[in-house]
């Protein structure tokens, strides 16, 4: 499999170097050349499978034979080592929850199948590799935490100086070893430009192997098209074509996901990309103008981008047709009150607690679905990790899991730094 630019077709490139690069050299993201259509074979035999089988036969097509079939099965099955459950929530709503991993975010899937596919390829180097990643909450723990300790691997996390919860922040800052941490004065799109502007400067590239963590890396994203399968393994196949699926969007490296698995032949009826204040997709899926804006700090802190990356992927698999998108996928935005009061709806009339990406999710399901629907809605943490808010709208005590716990014991250790990308620079090793 080859991969191409988001911003010219005819730059392609090769799995390690797309892995390597993260962007490529002309800013686009990478693509898959051809997006495989599962056989019907795949459909009969997906009910009941676990994510690690249901991740190797999905995402063979992209890393295989690049990497052994016999590494590539070992390495997603290690990866994909926790349980992602459908929970029935309302009588034709559920939650897929995505918070069993390590760092108790949906992002474990995405780092850990990331950090094996690294270190393989990091075999075959002798130069240190450097990971950047720009984070608004749970991408910089789950990175962190998916490569500590990886041989000749060094991670830098930027994170906007108070716009992360205590326990996210506490979870990428105190590990050391090959994990640096900076705290940056600005916000999520500040620190998103500094990672950038690094894989523009062709002297920085010369000199040292960079590569990304986020979901503008292929082998970020793509893994995540695993749940979606697996969602469908979990429920009767004749809910499949009636089930809408809701997906909290900030970065939209998740949506990106789920519709390349819809490539693959997905069998749902929609998807909706449930967003907070930061509404710029919404905006363009009514009047067909892609606008960015500046973003802003919301309680559903994960999802404030206000000129999402992987934009560019959602255009290139509609032709940059708002009209073709409509026909798959709607948009709804959410202000913190309304955020709020979804969480305390949920605990309330179904004993639920979401944290408050997936309490968006939720509510764009409750706003949209039709008669004969069904909804599933990602929750995509822990609803520990947004403590104080939960608490709040839930006026309920939320029980902080141990392994969070061990988090907050720790010293925090970060480097703080202007939102100047020349500052950043100094530190790569």
């Amino acid at each position: 499999m080859k991969y191409y630019s988001t911003n010219n077709r005819a730059h392609v490139a090769d799995l390690k170097t797309a892995v390597l690069k993260g962007l490529a050299p002309d800013k686009g993201l990478y693509m898959p050349e051809q997006i495989p259509v599962l056989p019907a074979s795949f459909w009969d035999w997906l009910p009941g499978k676990s994510m690690g089988e249901i991740g190797f036969e999905v995402l063979k097509y992209y890393f295989c034979p690049d990497i052994p079939e016999d590494k590539f099965k070992a390495m997603v099955e290690d990866a994909f080592n926790f349980p992602v459950p459908v929970v029935k929530v309302g009588d034709n709503i559920s939650s897929l929850e995505l918070f069993h991993g390590p760092t108790l975010a949906f992002k474990d899937v995405g780092a850990r199948f990331l950090a094996r596919v690294m270190s393989y390829f990091a075999d075959f180097g002798g130069r240190p590799i450097n990971v950047l990643a720009a984070t608004s909450g749970d991408t910089g723990s789950a990175v962190a935490n998916g490569f500590l300790g990886v041989p000749n691997v060094y991670v830098h996390v930027l994170y906007p100086s108070g716009l992360v919860s205590e326990i996210q922040e506490k979870q990428f800052t105190t590990l050391g070893q090959n994990i640096t941490a900076y705290e940056v004065d600005g916000v999520f799109d500040s620190c998103q430009r500094m990672v950038k502007d690094a894989f523009m400067d062709a002297e920085l590239n010369k000199e040292k192997i960079l590569t990304s963590a986020n979901s503008i890396n292929l082998a970020r994203f793509l893994p995540q098209s695993v749940y979606y399968f697996h969602a469908l393994a979990q429920i009767p196949r004749k809910d499949w074509e009636k089930t809408v699926i809701s997906v909290p969007s900030g970065n939209f490296g998740d949506i990106t996901a789920g519709l390349i698995a819809w490539k693959m032949g997905l069998p749902v009826g929609r998807f909706i990309a449930a967003v907070n204040a930061n509404r710029v997709f919404t905006d363009f899926l009514e009047t067909g103008v892609y606008k960015p804006m500046a973003s802003v700090a919301t309680i559903a802190n994960a999802m404030d981008v206000g000129d999402p990356s992987n934009f560019a992927r959602v255009s290139e698999l509609f032709g940059g047709s708002n009209v073709e998108m409509k026909k798959l996928i709607s948009s709804y935005s959410y202000t913190d009150d309304m955020i709020g009061e979804a969480i305390a709806e949920v605990k309330n009339k179904y004993g639920y607690v979401c944290d408050p990406h997936g309490a968006v999710g939720y509510a764009a399901l409750r706003d949209s679905l039709k008669e004969g629907e069904i909804g599933i809605f990602l929750e995509t943490a822990h609803p520990a990790k947004f403590l104080a808010t939960v608490e709040k709208f839930t006026n309920d005590n939320v029980k902080i899991p141990e392994r969070l716990q061990k988090f907050m014991t720790r010293e925090k250790k970060s480097i703080n730094i202007a939102a100047d990308y020349n500052l950043l620079k100094t530190n790569i090793k």
